[in-house]
């Protein structure tokens, strides 16, 4: 694919550049509580900016449905933008009407305008190709240059990831280019020992990653809720914590499969219990018991890994030479569960190998635990993206960029 440096490299002064961006950023009453993917997008919008581009900005924010709600605009991302660049940026409140339309027509050369949530437009998210392809239509009215530059979107086929680079000369942004680069290093010519470490709510979203990966990792490291499914594929007691029994036959499979392979697939040994669950408004005490993980009692639910657990964790990640973490170890959110994903993370950072923060939640975990970024080798901003890619399958968005 071609990158936005041979754009710049041929000019682009004057040219109307349309940056399909992944502003979806966590909001809280209107307020942005982590702004790490706009931060990630700003080096290719400062180019195109300096460069004299005038730069067209669009991004979804969460899932409306495909009509305006003000609960998802993207006026707080489109005024965070402009404090990280140090200059005004316009906001357009439609994505392809006479707001767009003005907002576009307006831009100087070097301002950059941010269109409306894209997904207020039913035309963005359609499965009907034809539907699609005329918002994509619309859109391509409104610029002379795509740059692809959302990679927590390019998993989805929808009408600016996929249709619309077809549509106009076509370009990936630095921050795609980044991470399809970290993607190759955890996928081919893979540095040894190679250690994944896994958790989240549902097992059921990292069964495809775990199949592909135990032909791939040396070791599996396994928390957060999809743990207690395998604790019970096992054969103990999980009390009532997270679990999903109808993924108990392949997670059985896949235990049997590491263990034929060589792959060292390690779970908790102990865990944080309690008899409900916390409250994460008030981050209310919430005064857990330690217990073995064999050792849950059958009132109690596992909301984060144990002591015992940290050690042994964070002893597999110390001699990695790559290492991929993709989901919290435990209830991150509140201050009682929060030491699981912690140890993980320090672990990273004490890691002389190449480390990768898989987006998403643990991405945000990184944020919201005070670790600096700068100590991982890379934090992705697309949790879903990543595991797409580690999985092995054609990313629409990436795919669109291609010639």
């Amino acid at each position: 694919m071609k990158t936005i440096d041979e754009l710049l490299a041929g000019g682009v002064s004057g040219k109307r550049v349309f940056v399909r961006a992944d502003l979806n950023v966590p909001l809280d009453d209107g307020t942005i509580t982590d702004d790490g993917r706009i931060r990630a997008v700003l080096p290719t919008v400062k180019a195109l900016a300096d460069a004299g581009a005038k730069v067209v900005v669009a991004s979804h924010l969460g899932r409306p449905k495909g009509a305006p709600d003000p609960a998802f605009s993207l006026a707080p991302a489109a005024s965070r933008l402009g404090e990280l660049l140090g200059s005004a940026v316009a906001f357009a409140t439609d994505t392809v009407g006479q707001s767009a339309q003005d907002t576009v027509a307006g831009l100087a050369d070097g301002q950059v305008a941010v269109l409306e949530n894209l997904r207020f437009n039913p035309g963005e998210t359609a499965k009907d190709d034809t539907e699609r392809g005329a918002f994509a239509d619309r859109l391509a009215a409104l610029a002379d240059v795509y740059v692809g530059d959302g990679f927590g979107a390019v998993h989805r086929k929808h009408a600016s990831v996929y249709d619309l680079p077809a549509r106009l000369p076509h370009y990936a942004g630095h921050l795609i280019a980044t991470e399809v680069g970290v993607l190759k290093k955890l996928t081919e010519d893979v540095k040894r020992p190679y250690v994944v470490a896994l958790g989240g709510a549902k097992v059921s979203d990292k069964l495809a990653v775990i199949d592909e990966l135990l032909a791939k990792a040396d070791r599996l490291l396994i928390g957060g809720g999809m743990a207690y499914t395998f604790l019970k594929a096992k054969g103990h007691e999980v009390g009532i914590s997270l679990l999903q029994e109808d993924q108990i036959p392949a997670v059985t499979e896949y235990m049997e499969r590491a263990e034929k392979s060589g792959v060292e697939l390690v779970l908790p040994v102990d865990v944080l219990v309690s008899p409900e669950f916390p409250d994460l408004k008030t981050k209310a005490p919430a005064n857990p018991t330690t217990v073995d993980s064999d050792k849950i009692p059958a009132d109690q639910e596992g909301l984060d890994i144990g002591p015992k657990t940290r050690e042994l964790y964070a002893s597999k990640l110390a001699d990695a030479a790559t290492v991929f973490w993709n989901g919290p170890m435990g209830v991150f959110e509140h201050p009682d569960y929060a030491e699981g994903t912690k140890a993980v993370a320090q672990a990273l950072v004490d890691s002389n190998g190449f480390t990768v923060v898989g987006g998403g939640d643990s991405a945000a975990a990184v944020r919201t635990l005070g670790f600096d970024e700068n100590a991982f080798g890379h934090i992705s901003t697309g949790g879903g993206a990543s595991l797409e890619y580690l999985e092995g399958k054609t990313l629409p968005g990436l795919a669109a960029l291609e010639d």
